[in-house]
């Protein structure tokens, strides 16, 4: 399996390209934007690769969905003599191929070898091709505190699974294999996987969109702990947690099926609507926790409304045992849809990723959606990397009053931040959607949908430095895209279940590179 995941080759003579001096180019910022007194700059697209739609990981499954999440592993990110560069990069697909239904997809985490070679000459008139490499290495499965395999179904609209030491965990219940094929049935802990970090003991912290929970798996996958967020966030139906998305199996009415009632929930986070974002400190002590948008009773059953949105602090020094620290409200970027109706804009682009800086701010990568390769519609309107700051914002566990059932930080109904609360600071920094800077690598947003446009959804980010040896505030900053397992000769159960999804498309996992600058 230690093959080069992508359909060009690794060309000696880009391997070996000798690059100018940047100094020596005439050069000007993409964009520059400051954020309570720190300076950020984005000076160029440095890079783009991907991986084949239709590759497989070592249990003959798709190798599909990986931008949910990365981690690049700092002590492995080294330059090359060839000013290339060799990195390890472990990716996190969610629930598995469920574009037609929900299947018993065992949620997993991949590792990759990957290398750089950065083309700053690359223009708009003379591209460069692909100029990052992926080599997959290995695929660790994730499994619950008994051993029993995780799985990417729906959770069940009512019930729970018990394990000593741990809070209760959601339960789904299947039949047959889980796939539609013959079987004896069983249980298993549901689990979309969207937030990683990788510890430097190889074990995993995991958020998932289903709890939302937080997840710690020993470097073999199996479950560790897990922490149960406030009862705000948790999803009530009739009056009991119930922690189902309304996203039906596959195997029954082709995931057309009734799932739960009421679809969405009372109050809590909505369905697809969890732990979006993980991050970790750069001591390993603090993780934050970040919901996809607003929770329901905070306006977040419609894009218009659901700008607040939640992010929670615990304190791991002690991995076994996290403890709940604190509670902010980031305000999510606004944007206009062109395709939407005068009177459903603006709306609130939801947040697919949050990366802690050392300097104590936070990147968020916050998008629109229904648009790119696969959509109806090609052009995107907002795909960025944007910045917070909580130093001034409320801590809302502190001041008391939020962390309750169906407790609200903004009306319902519209949305609206309530007085006493200060949400975090938010500035517009890193935009995607560039073609000036995306045609230099032969890709593109709008436009025809071919294989160059980039994809619908970017949810991840991983950040390096340029000079590993001299930390300098100039940075790498990727991203990967989740294709959602979309492809027209897909593996599902170990191989088993072939599927070719519906739309028809082939959609690689496509990956960019930015090159930016922080103020030191």
């Amino acid at each position: 399996m230690n093959i080069l995941l992508i359909t060009a080759s690794l060309a000696a003579s880009t391997i070996g390209a000798t690059l100018h001096d940047r100094a020596a180019l005439a050069f000007s910022a993409v964009n520059k934007t400051t954020c309570n007194g720190v300076d950020y700059e984005y000076e160029e697209l440095a890079g783009y690769g991907y991986v084949v739609s239709d590759a497989v990981d070592k249990f003959g499954d798709t190798l599909g969905g990986l931008g949910s999440s990365i981690h690049l592993e700092k002590g492995a990110w080294k330059k090359l003599v060839n000013e290339s560069y060799s990195g390890v990069l472990w990716t996190l697909p969610d629930r598995g191929w469920n574009t037609e239904g929900t299947l018993n997809f065992n949620p997993r985490v991949h590792k990759f070898n990957i290398i750089f070679t950065p083309q700053p000459n690359a223009t708009v008139d003379s591209p460069s091709g692909p100029n990052l490499y992926f080599e997959y290495l290995d695929t660790i499965l994730f499994s619950g505190p008994d051993g029993t395999p995780c799985t990417g179904l729906d959770a069940d609209p009512t019930g729970n699974i018990s394990f000593s030491g741990f809070p209760a965990l959601p339960i789904a219940t299947y039949t047959g294999d889980g796939f539609g094929g013959d079987g004896p049935g069983g249980k298993r802990i549901p689990v979309d996987s969207e937030g990683l970090y990788v510890n430097d003991d190889s074990s995993f912290w995991v958020s998932d969109e289903y709890g939302p929970y937080i997840y710690l798996f020993g470097p073999d996958g199996k479950m560790l702990t897990a922490i149960r967020p406030n009862d705000a966030i948790v999803p009530i139906r009739n009056g009991t947690t119930s922690f189902s998305a309304d996203s039906p199996p596959r195997y029954v009415d082709d995931g057309e099926g009734d799932d739960v009632d009421p679809a969405d929930p009372d109050s809590g986070r909505d369905n697809n609507h969890g732990f979006e974002g993980l991050t970790v400190s750069e001591d390993g002590k603090s993780l934050w926790v970040l919901l996809q948008a607003a929770t329901v009773q905070d306006g977040g059953l419609e894009k218009q409304t659901q700008r607040y949105t939640r992010f929670l602090k615990y304190d791991i020094s002690n991995r076994l045992s996290p403890v709940y620290t604190g509670e902010w409200v980031v305000p999510l970027p606004l944007y206009n849809d062109p395709t939407a109706k005068a009177s459903k804009n603006p709306k609130a682009a939801a947040q697919s990723e949050v990366h802690a800086l050392e300097n104590g701010q936070f990147f968020i990568l916050s998008r629109d959606s229904d648009a790119g390769h696969g959509t109806d519609n090609s052009l995107s309107v907002y795909r960025q990397i944007d910045v917070f700051d909580i130093s001034d914002a409320t801590d809302i566990t502190a001041a008391g009053g939020y962390d309750c059932v169906g407790c609200n930080v903004a009306k319902s109904s519209s949305g609206e931040l309530k007085e006493k609360i200060t949400a975090a600071k938010y500035c517009s920094f890193l935009d995607f959607n560039v073609n000036t800077q995306l045609n230099r690598f032969g890709v593109h947003n709008g436009g025809d949908q071919d294989q160059y446009l980039l994809n619908e959804k970017w949810e991840s980010i991983g950040i390096v430095p340029v000079d590993p040896d001299n930390v300098n505030g100039e940075y790498y900053v990727f991203s990967l895209s989740d294709n959602d397992f979309i492809t027209q000769n897909g593996f599902m159960n170990g191989g088993k279940l072939a599927y070719a999804d519906s739309s028809g498309y082939n959609l690689d996992s496509q990956a960019l590179v930015f090159k930016i600058q922080i103020s030191t």
